[in-house]
């Protein structure tokens, strides 16, 4: 099978030939692994089953808007870039971490929000990513649309400790940023959705290793109503889309709500944080999952063995409702031995006629 007939499979839960897998790295680690194993093709390499992500294209004229106005009381060499989002960007002390500078952090009125722009893609033009997803597909790959964050975008904008006061004695900014970026989200989903892609990749890290960033009547005002929408729009032009939603650390609070919104992919699921059995008995045969891999404990500190026995754990816990892979991207002290052990478990399945019971 290839990737896409793979993806389809589990998507329908038929039977596949393996599990789906993939993995990803941090530049350091995917340079030492490149040197390795003569290529920088890893999905290639490792026949990893990722998307191809598809995107509308930029109408004649467009002009980005022009940031630089936020941060005129920002000194030379404190910020090394603004982002797409109109973030102002500085490298951090770690080699692939950055931090924030947020463009909205002196916001003094209502009105400031306002008036932030934010490129919405309303108008953008769509009519070539049909064509894109059947040439993806034919190549035998998964064609998919991401349309990224909300809650996320809206703090980076804003400043995360300013967005969280906001939340409690200011809910109408909340709103307006949170509205902003969900009508950015809708038109990418609706472009992606017409185009035919498989899987709409979204999410927002909501969570740490316990609970919930913040209480969950918080989430149900701000957030899930704004995605309901947002992969309703999806659905209503292609029923049979793939909803993957992303959140780091612990989300098993609101696995149910996300679930009966539209969700139909969780990931990462790390284990350091969840109890994969419990999530296992509760959802398996009503939600798929993706990740799993704990890039906090074997990854970087276990063994190929440690690895082979976390890969057939999985397939205990979950059998083929999982695509397999790291909970996070993996960071340079990951042994190379484990990665391929990785690839090599998943790929001993194919012998296996239990693995998918």
């Amino acid at each position: 099978m290839n990737s896409w007939e793979r993806f389809r499979a589990f998507a329908r839960r038929e039977r596949i030939d393996r599990p789906l897998r993939y993995a990803q790295f941090t530049p350091d680690l995917a340079e030492r692994l490149a040197q390795r194993i003569g290529t920088g093709d890893f999905e290639a390499y490792f026949e990893m089953d990722l998307p191809v992500y598809v995107w509308p294209a930029e109408p004649n004229g467009f002009v980005r808007p022009d940031f630089t106005g936020y941060f005129s009381d920002v000194r030379p060499g404190e910020m090394d870039w603004i982002d797409e989002i109109g973030v102002g960007r500085r490298r951090g002390s770690l080699y692939h971490f950055t931090e924030r500078v947020s463009p909205l952090r002196n916001a003094e009125r209502l009105a400031d929000l306002e008036e932030f722009p934010v490129v919405d893609y309303e108008g953008w033009d769509g009519s070539r990513m049909a064509a894109e997803v059947d040439a993806v597909h034919r190549r035998g790959r998964i064609a998919g649309g991401n349309v990224g964050h909300i809650y996320e975008y809206s703090w980076q904008v804003r400043g995360y400790e300013e967005f969280l006061s906001d939340m409690l004695v200011r809910p109408e900014w909340c709103d307006v940023l949170l509205d902003k970026f969900m009508r950015r989200a809708m038109n990418l989903a609706r472009a992606c959705a017409r185009a035919g892609v498989d899987s709409l990749h979204c999410g927002d890290d909501v969570a740490n290793q316990r609970t919930l960033m913040f209480r969950v009547e918080l989430w149900r005002r701000f957030m899930k109503p704004r995605w309901a929408q947002i992969w309703a729009a999806a659905r209503a032009i292609k029923p049979d889309i793939q909803i993957l939603y992303h959140s780091d650390g612990n989300v098993e609070t609101i696995i149910n709500e996300l679930r009966e919104i539209g969700m139909t992919i969780l990931n990462p699921l790390q284990p350091e944080c969840m109890d994969l059995d419990r999530l296992a008995g509760r959802y398996r045969g009503r939600l798929l999952f993706d990740g799993s891999i704990g890039t906090q404990t074997v990854f970087p500190f276990g063994t190929p063995d440690g690895i082979r026995r976390c890969v057939a754990e999985r397939m205990r816990q979950f059998g083929q409702d999982i695509r397999l892979a790291p909970t996070h991207v993996l960071e340079p002290e990951v042994p190379m031995e484990n990665i391929f052990a990785f690839f090599a478990a998943v790929d001993a399945m194919r012998l296996r006629r239990d693995w998918s019971a």
